[in-house]
């Protein structure tokens, strides 16, 4: 199993990024979120779940070894494959899913691109217990800084990725524009996957 990998990250797109390692371009898929982290020509490590089927080989990337464990863990569910897990992880935090199981929250996971509310209720039945208790919130936390321009263009790509229409993407990176004012305002930057969250939280309240 090939567990991280660890490189400059040669190239880019909303759901894949390559990885140079040892002269050779790993392509590892990753989530909007983990994308938004990385930048083109900069040193770059991400924890991998390598997932083997007849006639392929696909390696998954992840920002840390627990984002990897839980996309392991949602797979031991039935009808969950590698790209449900990462769609379900470029939704929702690892500790927000745990929260969603451990409450039954039903609705939290129907925001997830491909998950109806049958299919919602049938992951809480069989996943309830296995992905452990979120951990406790303890203060304000501080968001991932991500470069201030053109941070729009990052989020619309990313609602893009998750099949989202470009008119809902745009609708949704208005929705998140004065939280993204705010922060550059305090001197930082606009936290593209604090924003990405926000976006898809405003999309589920429109449907």
């Amino acid at each position: 199993m090939i567990a991280f990998v660890n490189g400059a990250v040669a190239a880019l797109t909303p759901t894949l990024a390559v990885i140079e390692v040892g002269g050779v371009g790993m392509a590892v898929h990753c989530t909007p979120n983990t994308i938004a982290g990385l930048r083109t020509g900069e040193q770059a490590r991400l924890a991998t779940s390598l997932v083997v089927r007849e006639d392929s080989l696909t390696l998954y990337g992840f920002a840390d070894d627990d984002e990897r464990q839980v996309f392991e863990l949602l797979q031991t569910a039935s009808g969950v494959g590698p790209r449900v897990a990462q769609a379900m992880l470029g939704v929702h935090s690892p500790d927000a899913l745990r929260a969603a199981f451990a409450s039954g929250d039903a609705k939290a996971l129907t925001a997830v691109p491909g998950i109806g509310p049958k299919g919602a209720q049938k992951l809480l039945l069989e996943l309830k217990g296995k992905l452990g208790a979120p951990a406790p919130v303890v203060g304000a936390q501080r968001a991932v800084a991500s470069a201030p321009a053109p941070w729009t263009e990052q989020l619309s790509a990313a609602l893009i990725g998750l099949g989202y229409a470009s008119r809902d993407a745009e609708e949704a990176v208005a929705a998140v524009t004065p939280q993204a004012e705010e922060a550059i305002a305090a001197g930082g930057a606009a936290p593209v996957p604090q924003l990405l969250r926000a976006a898809l939280q405003s999309l589920n309240r429109a449907r």
